[in-house]
């Protein structure tokens, strides 16, 4: 198993990530997203005049992407199929992979990115919760967006409804659209590959799977622009959040007495600085240094190399000549 990474010195002590209470948690956080989302679903014509504010919006400010790659996608299957299967399918995959690659391969930086994924999910559910939003496809025909998952729902698992498991679109919330949480979490796997990640083919990955999601988001009729824009500053705003929430957790688990999933100094080495203070107080440095005795060897205060005891001589035995010592110019013979 892996554990967190802490320096060899300095008497830290790691503590292992377990994967046994890892996957509880992701579990528990995904069902609180997934059952929010259900909650969340709010008014639909509220949430027609919300897609439509942001078209609105898009126009004035000259953006429509959603338009060209909707038609781009219904009108040649070879892009629209695999697009498809991309939306439903990626974030399923490529975002637990991400995640079990830190946990195993890069422990160090696996509490971080945990906490900044899960942070910024809780925020777009709030997003979802204030702002239901009709997406492109569920709008009426004179919009001109054409439903790409429904046109092509024959090639894939999905139903007609819902970008879910056939007969299951009824327990999805389609009108959560604000922010993009499929562009959101592609960002946040495009980060972690290119800063942890270490072949040009993975810095390669990197670019390219949040930039083709955020394509195919539009390009499917799932998601505005816009939509896309808000999922990238949601992952911001959870960037900035990581810290205070990791200070959060660590202080809910000190008062649950829980153990922390993290590096923490051993107890030696609180109780050794203590000491390294007294040590440097008057009264510690008047004190007198006691010496160390060990198999028949003993040293001074600062002396490195221990020397002989001298032993009471045997009787009748001859004194033994004792090495002249440093500054000693008598010879032993004379004396």
């Amino acid at each position: 198993m892996p554990q967190i990474d802490a320096p060899a010195t300095g008497g830290i002590r790691t503590l292992r990530l377990r994967w046994w209470t890892e996957l509880p948690l992701l579990v528990l956080v995904y069902a609180a997203y997934s059952a929010g989302r259900l909650l969340a679903r709010g008014d639909v014509s509220g949430a027609v005049d919300n897609g439509l504010e942001i078209l609105r919006v898009e126009k004035l400010l000259r953006l429509n992407a959603e338009h060209p790659l909707n038609r781009l996608f219904t009108e040649h299957s070879w892009i629209g199929v695999p697009a498809d299967f991309w939306y439903a399918s990626l974030h399923y995959l490529v975002t637990p992979l991400v995640l079990v690659w830190l946990f195993r391969s890069r422990a160090v930086h696996y509490r971080a990115a945990r906490a900044w994924l899960m942070t910024s999910t809780m925020i777009g559910l709030i997003g979802f919760t204030l702002l239901p939003t009709c997406p492109p496809r569920l709008l009426s025909e004179g919009y001109g967006f054409v439903d790409t998952m429904a046109q092509y729902s024959d090639f894939g698992w999905w139903g007609g409804e819902a970008s879910a498991p056939r007969g299951l679109g009824g327990m999805t919330n389609q009108y959560a659209a604000m922010p993009s949480l499929h562009v959101g979490w592609a960002l946040w796997c495009g980060v972690m590959l290119w800063r942890h990640g270490r072949s040009p083919l993975v810095k390669t990955l990197a670019v390219a799977y949040p930039l083709i999601t955020t394509i195919v988001v539009m390009g499917t009729a799932n998601h505005y622009f816009l939509d896309a824009v808000a999922g990238a500053a949601v992952m911001g705003v959870g960037l900035l959040l990581v810290r205070p929430v990791q200070r959060l957790a660590d202080r809910v688990k000190a008062k649950a007495g829980l153990p922390f999933d993290g590096a923490r100094p051993s107890a030696g080495v609180r109780a050794g600085s203590r000491q390294t203070s007294l040590a440097g107080s008057p009264s510690a440095s008047s004190a007198p240094e006691s010496s160390i005795v060990s198999a028949g060897c003993q040293t001074s205060a600062g002396e490195r190399i221990p020397r002989p005891r001298k032993r009471p001589a045997e009787p009748g035995a001859e004194p033994s000549a004792r090495p002249a010592e440093a500054g000693d110019s008598t010879p032993t013979a004379a004396r």
